[in-house]
């Protein structure tokens, strides 16, 4: 008799996007411990609109070595969120490697800056592309395989806390991240017949390359062009009732991981706030 746990998506397969670094790895490691096979799918190239450079192939390669360390199975792919077709292939490659298809962490996501007035056209279609209509098109793509296996689902969306308020400078960030809102409801209310539930997590700053940069703490602390992690992390503060300034990628893969498996099997088109009270403010 084997002494090995069951874990809490034993036997699931799950795809996650942006899966190279940051939110995106933690969410396939997470899963992977508990049981899950997984299909990471990066970009593992910049987009020349983005704020700050994007995961490397390399990045790719080291999220499947920590998976395998859980004694975790992965298939990684090299293919962009705005291109359906890879999306396409992509699940179907992942189907046929592990048999089915049950979660999606529909995660990969670029951030940039600027007064609305003063982005640049194709930087406002490029964060759209990515933030919004990328998720659109993993959602697209991998609905078919969760109502093909027969057994239900869950879809997990990365939203943010600028899925339900703003500041200046980030308007096309915060247009995409509202959008991902509407979307979430009207899945969640289309698939439920299937049993594939729909739900959102809304993650305050979180300790990822996309928040732990110079541009971005600058934004905080507009006063210094070099902000100290110090400043940087007294500025954040205020954003929260919690006495922190930003959270770790684990703690919104705990969120994901319950909503991914059977323990939130009532749970649907929500938005769960991992935000240290961000909402209240």
């Amino acid at each position: 008799m084997s002494g090995r746990s069951v874990g809490r998506v034993d036997g699931k397969v799950a795809l996650v996007t942006g899966a190279a670094r940051g939110q995106g790895r933690s969410h396939a490691v997470k899963l992977a411990q508990e049981g899950a096979a997984v299909i990471a799918l990066d970009i593992c190239a910049n987009v020349p609109t983005a704020a700050m450079d994007q995961a490397t192939p390399e990045d790719l390669s080291a999220t499947v070595k920590m998976v395998e360390a859980e004694g975790g199975r992965i298939l990684a792919v090299q293919a962009d969120v705005r291109d359906l077709a890879a999306l396409r292939q992509t699940v179907d490659t992942g189907v046929e490697e592990f048999g089915r298809l049950d979660i999606v962490c529909a995660n990969a996501g670029i951030v940039g800056f600027g007064l609305s007035s003063e982005i640049d056209p194709e930087a406002w279609r490029t964060m759209l592309d990515v933030n919004l209509t990328g998720v659109w098109n993993t959602c697209t793509a991998a609905t078919p395989a969760i109502v093909k296996g027969g057994d239900g689902g869950s879809i997990i969306i990365t939203g943010s806390v600028g899925s339900y308020h703003s500041d200046a400078g980030v308007a096309h960030y915060a247009t995409a991240k509202h959008g991902l809102v509407g979307l979430m409801r009207t899945l969640a209310i289309e698939l439920a017949p299937h049993w594939i539930r729909v739900n959102l997590v809304c993650p305050t700053n979180v300790n990822t390359p996309m928040i732990m940069n110079p541009r971005t703490m600058n934004l905080f602390v507009p006063t210094s062009e070099q902000p100290t992690l110090d400043e940087f992390e007294a500025a954040a503060k205020m954003m929260h009732v919690l006495d922190i300034g930003w959270i770790e990628p684990e703690d919104v893969s705990n969120g994901v991981l319950f909503l991914a498996s059977d323990e939130s099997r009532y749970v649907t088109g929500i938005m769960l706030p991992i935000d240290a009270g961000a909402s209240l403010k």
